[in-house]
């Protein structure tokens, strides 16, 4: 009782959340307690070599803001990508040969599309900001400051083609907005997707209540991944009861497939190449 009495008037523990755990309990909480909850960690499955691809253009293009504006040539970001490329995951060194060369091109081909003047106020920028329920953090691509106005930039490597739709309904780019806005001290409304293979940029302007709107469902998400937290922390078994599996389309690309009987059930697991193979692939490249 007089620890109970104790805890009275203290302000409540948030819970510390990324967009991508958000996401991950919202698409399976099983994988969720896969990911965060286990311990020991499960073994996960082979690296995809999609993800190569991303990790290695996005790091190209980091390093190329980084040179002195005089370098920031499509060749030099090519180049960029030579010494980053990742070779995880490719069916053999000849894939790995070929997909090193389209990236070059996909980065040398975005990068002759930039202003070499522009300086970036943030570079795989970690922003935070708080909720009633959440502390909030996430790592940002690219952020832009436009007279004033900062800007979300998300660079995309997927083959699927993106539309105006997915910057508008994405929860992880409305969340860094309103962590850059609070981080940075700087009004953030505006959010652009960059795909690099085409070139394309899907920008949306959010309002302020459409940003609330977005914290509020961040929240709702929030909430219920802490609640079957506590309910573990309390004694409550890790099970399905609390962590049900969600089989579907996306069970093909689970880390996890192999400790998954329903989703394998429901998907046959891919190759660690298979994203690379048409426009049809559902890419998990950030």
């Amino acid at each position: 009782m007089q620890e109970e009495l104790a805890l009275e008037g203290l302000p409540r523990r948030l819970f510390g959340a990324t967009p991508s755990r958000l996401a991950t309990w919202l698409d399976c909480p099983r994988r969720y307690r896969m990911t965060y909850l286990d311990r020991p960690p499960l073994q996960k499955g082979p690296p995809w070599a999609h993800n190569s691809v991303g990790s290695s253009a996005h790091n190209a293009l980091r390093e190329w803001f980084m040179l002195p504006v005089a370098r920031r040539t499509p060749e030099q970001a090519a180049a960029l990508v030579d010494r980053h490329f990742l070779r995880d995951g490719f069916r053999d060194d000849a894939q790995a040969e070929e997909w090193r060369e389209r990236t070059r091109a996909m980065v040398a081909g975005y990068a002759a599309t930039l202003d070499p003047e522009t300086e970036p106020i943030g570079l795989e920028r970690t922003v935070s900001t708080r909720t009633d329920v959440l502390a909030l953090s996430g790592r940002v691509d690219r952020i832009d400051d436009r007279d004033g106005q900062l800007v979300i930039v998300d660079y995309k490597t997927g083959r699927t083609r993106l539309t105006e739709a997915d910057a508008r309904s994405s929860l992880a780019l409305a969340i860094y907005a309103v962590a850059a806005a609070r981080t940075l001290r700087k009004p953030c409304v505006r959010v652009e997707l960059h795909h690099l293979p085409t070139g394309d940029v899907l920008a949306w302007e959010h309002t302020g209540e459409a940003l609330e709107r977005q914290i509020r469902r961040a929240d709702a998400i929030g909430a219920e991944a802490q609640a079957a937290e506590q309910q573990v922390k309390d004694g409550a078994p890790a099970d399905d009861a609390l962590f049900p599996p969600q089989p579907g389309p996306l069970c093909s690309w689970c880390d996890f497939a192999q400790h998954c009987p329903e989703g394998r059930a429901v998907a046959a697991v891919k190759k660690p190449w298979d994203g690379l193979a048409g426009a049809d692939a559902v890419l998990v490249t950030d």
